[in-house]
């Protein structure tokens, strides 16, 4: 039996692309094993498709002095060492790695082991983890044209990001039924990311007396970041984190305010729902969302508030014009091309597993 190891986590963003493989991978006759941290959400996450999960030990690397730039690259390098055990002991065929600080020993341990390593960059410009990563791949997908330019040509691969499939076949009446929703209101829905987005979160809840009266309002937050004292506003349900619930919401939601993160607007393309983007401030970030969004934008499927333009005044009308305007986002969403993702990177995997 063939078999695949994949990595990735720190956030959703760099799980659910690798969970929109497994359906496919598992069609294939792959056995698969996934690495990351001990204690990641993409443990958490992974853990629920009964997948062999093995922990390592993680550290991160990063642009601005910290004390922690002296103790994590020995933690990098324990990672290191438990993950060429692992490969040693697992014998992959392939690794499939979607980035993230905990994928960097595990990609770097598969070339040392003569494993084929395949890196999945799912923003404009790749990451620190992955441009790390990327001389020891074999092979580099991408989400953007305007990445493949900046990649090795022997390397870089336009493949799109997976989508999770079961995201295209949510009930909305089921949905409405499990938020307590009525329909006479359109369906607002704001998505923090799996971390939680504390300035999206915070301006929302400002606004929210007059948006309920416009709106009926889903609220994922992010794991903590619930306001008790929202508990039982009529029209308003907050949710940290939701997992099966999360194909309906979407079918219930009119239009969504979301961040940048490259998969979270994939997979608002794909569904076709008008949406707000709020970037990750540059001043927060690397200012990868900034360059998302406005790619986005740019092709008429996303409005765009940056963070530091927000005001209860902008955030309010931002959302009334989305709403009024959010059958030309449909209609410019349903005239973009899309690339099966997932049967281009598994062809791809199937590809370098043959040519060994």
């Amino acid at each position: 039996m063939k078999r695949i190891i994949l990595t990735g986590g720190g956030t959703a963003g760099h799980v659910t692309p690798n969970i929109a493989l497994l359906p496919r991978l598992k069609k294939l006759g792959y056995a698969i094993h996934y690495i990351g941290s001990y204690t990641g959400i993409e443990k958490e996450l992974i853990e629920q498709f009964e997948i062999p999960y093995h922990g390592i030990s993680s550290g991160k690397v990063r642009r601005y002095f910290s004390m922690q730039n002296f103790t994590d690259p020995f933690r990098v390098l324990k990672g290191f060492r438990e993950a060429n055990k692992l490969i040693k002991e697992l014998k992959p065929d392939i690794i499939f790695s979607k980035g993230g600080f905990v994928s960097v020993p595990v990609v770097m341990a598969g070339k040392r082991r003569h494993v084929p390593t395949i890196i999945h960059e799912s923003d404009m410009t790749p990451g620190l983890a992955n441009k790390i990563s990327i001389p020891s791949a074999t092979k580099v997908c991408c989400n953007f044209p305007e990445t493949v330019k900046s990649l090795p040509a022997d390397k870089a691969v336009l493949t799109g990001t997976p989508i999770r499939q079961e995201l295209l076949n949510g009930s909305k009446e089921a949905a409405r039924e499990f938020c307590g929703f009525t329909d006479d209101k359109p369906v607002l829905m704001v998505i923090g990311g799996s971390l939680g987005a504390a300035s999206v979160n915070e301006n929302i809840r400002k606004i929210l007396p007059e948006l309920l009266k416009e709106f009926q309002v889903i609220h994922l937050c992010g794991k903590g970041k619930m306001d008790e004292s929202l508990k039982d506003t009529k029209g308003y349900v907050q949710y940290g984190y939701i997992k099966q619930e999360l194909a309906g919401l979407f079918a219930l939601s009119d239009i969504v305010i979301s961040r940048a993160g490259a998969n979270a607007i994939c997979e608002l393309n794909a569904l076709k729902k008008p949406n707000l983007l709020i970037p990750l401030s540059a001043n927060a970030s690397r200012g990868d969302q900034i360059l998302n969004a406005r790619s986005f934008e740019r092709q008429g499927f996303s409005m765009v508030l940056e963070e530091e333009e927000i005001t209860e005044s902008t955030l309010l009308n931002a959302i009334r014009e989305l709403y009024q305007n959010r059958e030309s986002y449909v209609h410019a969403m349903s005239e973009s091309s899309h690339m099966n993702s997932i049967e281009k990177i598994t062809g791809l995997i199937e590809n370098c597993v043959t040519k060994q």
